[in-house]
């Protein structure tokens, strides 16, 4: 069974949660995988599920962190938002309106396209 798995960071751990039958399971851990475990534990003891997958969504902090490897000047350029602000997005000083997070979405979706179509070449 797969599940949506919300990730935010407060206080330095990552925080989940998922809805499941109208409840709501929630819970932390330092790690995405431990975070996964540990709500895989949760579903089978609460509801008896043994097989599970998840698909995520990530706060800006988390995205940011997990993803590091992106250039969060570039995502502001192509979301066309303020790079200082996707900055204060990226560490928590700030939260995004769930616009400004659809932008950024869109952006980083967009650059993901592109990625996909690259072709590489040896030399």
């Amino acid at each position: 069974m797969r599940f949506l798995l919300t990730i935010e960071k407060d206080k330095g751990k990552l925080w989940g949660r998922i809805t499941y039958k109208d409840n709501l399971i929630t819970d932390h851990a330092g790690s995405v995988k431990a975070l996964e475990k540990k709500m895989t534990k949760l579903l089978y003891d609460f509801h008896g599920i043994g097989s599970v997958s998840f698909d995520h969504s990530y706060d800006l902090t988390v995205f940011f962190e997990r993803f590091d490897f992106l250039k969060q000047s570039k995502i502001a350029e192509v979301a066309g938002i303020n790079p200082g602000l996707l900055r204060q997005y990226a560490s928590g000083v700030k939260n995004p309106s769930a616009a400004q997070a659809r932008k950024i979405e869109k952006a980083v979706h967009q650059v993901a396209k592109e990625l996909q179509s690259v072709s590489l070449h040896a030399a």
